[in-house]
């Protein structure tokens, strides 16, 4: 099953956010132990480096990311995802961009704690405790 990781997911695991940082470190954990697929967008890992750079070094953070490429493939943004983002005409364009890229690569469905900010997606999301409760 092919999952598109939403960047708060991944925040939760790595800044240990309680209270979603179990359910978040599971759907982790699924990924990692390729009980599913997970895809994170390359905005996503742009957006984790811009978050994390208040926080650590930059040795430090290209560490976490090589180990996070380990664990999660990070699909590209190509050009027809801007395009087809742009006409779904969200207000937030960066979720349009998590949207469409999910389409593109057939994911099942994304996996963030803003699922009312996909309710216009062709792919389903779920919050990670939706996800397992599903399993």
């Amino acid at each position: 099953m092919k999952l598109l990781i939403d960047g708060n997911i991944l925040l939760d695991v790595l800044q240990k956010r309680e209270p979603h940082y179990e359910d978040s470190s599971k759907i982790w954990k699924m990924c990692e132990t390729d009980l599913v697929e997970g895809y994170v967008s390359a905005l996503t890992f742009a957006n984790l480096v811009y978050i994390m750079r208040k926080e650590l070094d930059a040795e430090k953070i290209s560490e976490i990311l090589k180990k996070m490429s380990l664990i999660f493939s990070v699909e590209d943004l190509t050009v027809s995802d801007l395009s087809a983002a742009a006409e779904m005409q969200w207000e937030d364009f960066e979720d349009a961009l998590q949207a469409a890229t999910a389409n593109r690569i057939h994911a099942e469905c994304i996996i963030t704690r803003n699922v009312k900010d996909f309710k216009k997606s062709k792919v389903i999301a779920y919050t990670p405790t939706e996800f397992l409760a599903r399993q």
